[in-house]
């Protein structure tokens, strides 16, 4: 079996940039480790209603 030698060099980039999303409105990240962005209260709020909005 072959193996994809450019592939296995690039495994550690991420594809997608989500701090620059438009969609993101990142208010803070959690840790310089995790870097898991963490939303403003407006957004919480947008989202709670979305999925309250759309359940059966």
């Amino acid at each position: 079996m072959a193996t994809n030698k450019k592939k296995d060099k690039k495994m550690g980039i991420p594809i997608e940039e989500h701090n620059t999303a438009a969609w993101a409105n990142i208010n803070k990240l959690q840790s310089a480790e995790s870097r898991v962005p963490i939303p403003d209260d407006e957004q919480v709020k947008n989202a709670k209603e979305w999925v309250d909005s759309n359940q059966k």
